[in-house]
């Protein structure tokens, strides 16, 4: 129904659609556009805005200039703590030990050569003489002995004696350049996972004063000693477990707290693969006794029956009856394999192949616990009653220990 609009000319009064908005929108844009290039650098610089500090950018500068510049702008840290301050002051009092022995070429003559490199500890020093406190098997063989000090001097040193079953030597020498000894602890009042610091010189003088931290691991653990290389326990020793790192070289080391008191002599490690951060230091009160008799007389002296010895579980089972006549009772025990003469034994009138069961009503399982009664519980002049087994039948009998000669 076009035909209302059929030739008639517009009516002025019908309002048209309204497009005056679009030039206010279009200079708010461009305004908004220029506060934020022009304006908002001035803001910041002002500290006008929060959240936006001078020392916030200077720090986003810092960093990006540090990012650029690489290790140009290097940042000073103090990482000194008391681990470090503790090493520091004990390092001079941990030496290396250079077991030195003598060997023939093809022309007879006599040669120096090193055997072996170990540790020690500097326990002593006084009226010009030092102490060192290192394990046996660290000096063991040796004809002479160097000591190399933290500044890699090297001094003679003389072996003053040496003990296998607590594998602890004793060596002195001059004590003039011997700026520092170690402080003694105790080893009585260690507990589990409190920290322990191995000082000593694995794999030879090459990293001399080498340092692991770690924990104790565990107190009072028993581990079998076997002198002889026959594949059976001499001798059970008592010691503290460690996971700080002791590797070969570190024998004779200390082990200290987190005070810098030695605890432990470092001893040995189990090497195999299936066995990982397992380390053994001798614990400081049960070697002391041991440093101070060797010290004084060389040797240590311990009690002595006379007789040479053997476990019973080294013998087949069916010689227990057939040849020792043991009854079915007998569980464990040592069987005599020689009496020495005129010794306590001889003179108690034990002989070959009578089978020890018992010494003062302590039962002797193996040779391990016959040496711990003698060697831990008594001393020499004691009275001891042995309980033994001859021929299937169970004797006692009376001695006096004494020492050899």
């Amino acid at each position: 129904m076009g035909y209302y609009d059929q030739n008639y000319p517009p009516n002025p009064h019908r309002r048209r659609k309204n497009r005056g908005w679009l030039v206010p929108a279009l200079l708010g844009v461009i305004i908004g556009i220029l506060l934020v290039v022009v304006a908002l650098p001035a803001l910041q610089e002002n500290n006008v805005l929060p959240g936006n500090t001078s020392e916030q950018n200077q720090l986003e500068s810092s960093s990006m200039n540090e990012g650029s510049q690489g290790s140009s702008n290097a940042v000073n840290v103090d990482v000194s703590t008391q681990v470090t301050d503790v090493v520091e002051q004990v390092t001079p009092a941990v030496v290396g030990v250079i077991n030195i022995q003598q060997q023939g070429d093809f022309w007879q003559q006599q040669e120096s050569n090193e055997a072996g490199e170990g540790s020690g500890v500097i326990y002593k020093n006084e009226d010009g003489t030092a102490y060192v406190v290192t394990n046996h098997h660290v000096i063991e063989g040796a004809d002479s002995v160097e000591v190399v000090l933290y500044d890699e001097t090297h001094l003679e040193a003389e072996i003053i004696g040496s003990d296998v079953f607590s594998d602890l030597a004793v060596l002195r020498m001059d004590g003039e350049q011997v700026e520092q000894t170690i402080e003694l602890g105790s080893s009585a009042n260690v507990k589990v996972g409190e920290p322990a610091i191995a000082i000593g010189n694995p794999l030879g003088l090459m990293f001399s004063s080498s340092v692991t931290q770690g924990v104790i691991s565990g107190t009072e653990r028993t581990i079998p000693q076997d002198f002889n290389q026959d594949g059976r326990a001499d001798w059970q020793a008592e010691v503290i477990q460690t996971d700080a790192a002791i590797n070969p070289g570190n024998s004779g080391g200390a082990l200290i707290n987190i005070n810098g008191q030695l605890i432990g002599i470092n001893s040995m490690k189990i090497n195999q693969t299936a066995v990982e951060g397992i380390g053994f230091a001798i614990p400081i009160d049960s070697a002391l006794p041991i440093v101070e008799e060797l010290e004084t007389t060389g040797e240590v002296t311990r009690p002595f029956l006379g007789v040479e010895i053997y476990s019973l579980d080294e013998v087949p089972q069916a010689e227990w009856k057939g040849t020792l006549n043991l009854p079915n009772e007998v569980e464990g025990g040592v069987y005599v394999w020689s009496v020495e003469p005129l010794s306590p034994a001889d003179q108690a009138g034990l002989k070959r192949l009578d089978v020890i069961t018992e010494l003062d009503g302590n039962p002797v399982m193996n040779m391990i616990d016959l040496r711990k009664i003698l060697y831990q519980e008594k001393e020499i002049g004691d009275e001891i009653t042995v309980t033994y087994y001859r021929e299937g039948e169970k004797k006692e009998t009376t001695l006096v220990l004494g020492t050899q000669q």
